[in-house]
């Protein structure tokens, strides 16, 4: 395999592993160093990626940055009872251009994913996500984006991509690949009206910082449905973070977002995660080690991944259909789990994306919801996205 754009895990963090205690996680886990060289990634399920790349943040101003207060703080906590074989590739260094680190990321996480082997990228500027879609353009015809954030990223996509404005890029940019975009934790007064009413145009998914506080379990079927999940660090309250990562007053505290890591490793169709925004500072423990609690909780969720979602087989799910509106709604339960589909009809009359009955993750409360004739807004705007 050709992993060229990789360099080894730095010997400070290294020797600082060297003095963990022998159960502890980075003792457990094979890395990338010098020495070695990159570690066989036969059976392999997890592999932990660094990308050095910060250029693109709107305000940057030339500083360069590492990871290895992260990786210290990793190392040292104890895994979980997993199952799961985890290993770190090391970094991506900032190429001589940022398209030059785009290709790199893009290539080794091509090489990755078809492997079933999930990478947890922990980068810079929140753009790099824009390389991680695009790994996707020969994997899969359609892919689901959620993004844990203050803001919805659009930007103007006219002008060049930065870290605010990325997804601007993912939607017009050829092949169109992406068929549902959500944010988790959006804050209104960071976003402009017209990018609220443009997410609501293009029957994208939305959750403010009240909703997913108010109820967290929100998330799982958003989580259910994706295939790339992407954290801004900024979706973080600065009392939970360190000096130079303090944005706002309000966001997600470090529970919350240890449950948002959590349900997206446990949701069968993520295939890459990614967590953003990191900038070191001086008194840093406090945000390195949040951020190894979130890959923590995340690789935790994998390691509880349930096959609940075989619909040919009638004895794992259990059946029903209500009235709502003048629709008829179909819904799935899990026996196994207790985990809620609702079917998307396919429209035989339209040019649809998807040929086929579409099973969107739902909640419970969505079916309770349309038994009091209330039709769950996540099938809406399904049904409307299908039918474009």
């Amino acid at each position: 395999m050709n992993f060229n754009f990789l360099s080894p895990v730095p010997d400070t963090v290294l020797a600082h592993n060297q003095l963990l205690a022998p159960l502890s996680l980075g003792r457990k886990i094979k890395i990338h160093t010098e020495q070695d060289g990159i570690p066989d990634l036969e059976n392999i399920n997890i592999v932990i990626l660094g990308v050095l790349e910060n250029r693109n943040d709107v305000n940057y101003i030339g500083e360069d940055f590492n990871l290895n207060e992260i990786r210290k703080s990793l190392y040292s906590l104890f895994p979980g009872s997993w199952s799961t074989n985890i290993a770190d590739l090391g970094d991506i260094q900032k190429g001589e251009s940022i398209e030059d680190t785009y290709f790199a990321l893009k290539e080794t996480l091509s090489i990755l994913i078809p492997k079933r082997i999930i990478p947890i990228i922990i980068g810079g500027s929140q753009d790099l996500t824009y390389a991680n879609y695009r790994a996707y353009d020969s994997l899969m015809p359609m892919v689901n984006v959620v993004n844990v954030d203050r803001a919805f990223d659009l930007g103007d996509s006219s002008k060049p991509i930065k870290n605010n404005s990325f997804v601007g890029k993912i939607i017009i940019d050829q092949p169109y690949n992406l068929f549902n975009y959500a944010t988790v934790g959006y804050q209104t007064y960071f976003n402009s009206q017209e990018e609220i009413d443009l997410m609501e145009r293009l029957h994208f998914e939305s959750y403010r910082l009240g909703e997913v506080s108010n109820d967290i379990t929100l998330v799982e079927p958003v989580m259910r449905d994706a295939n790339i999940v992407s954290i801004d660090l900024g979706v973080l309250k600065a009392a939970e973070v360190s000096l130079r990562q303090k944005v706002s007053p309000n966001g997600l505290d470090g529970k919350e977002i240890c449950a948002v890591s959590r349900y997206a490793g446990i949701s069968n169709k993520v295939s890459s995660f990614g967590i953003y925004e990191y900038k070191p500072s001086t008194d840093d423990e406090i945000t390195s080690m949040l951020i190894s609690q979130m890959v923590w909780y995340f690789i935790e969720g994998v390691n509880c991944r349930v096959q609940d979602d075989n619909f040919a087989d009638d004895k794992s799910h259990q059946k029903f259909i209500t009235l709502a509106d003048s629709h008829e709604l179909i819904f799935y339960k899990s026996v196994k789990t207790g985990r809620w589909w609702i079917e998307i009809p396919f429209l035989s009359n339209v040019n649809n994306k998807l040929k086929k009955h579409t099973l969107l993750p739902c909640t419970h409360q969505d079916y309770l919801d349309a038994c009091n004739d209330k039709i769950p807004d996540r099938w809406f705007k399904a049904y409307y996205k299908n039918s474009v």
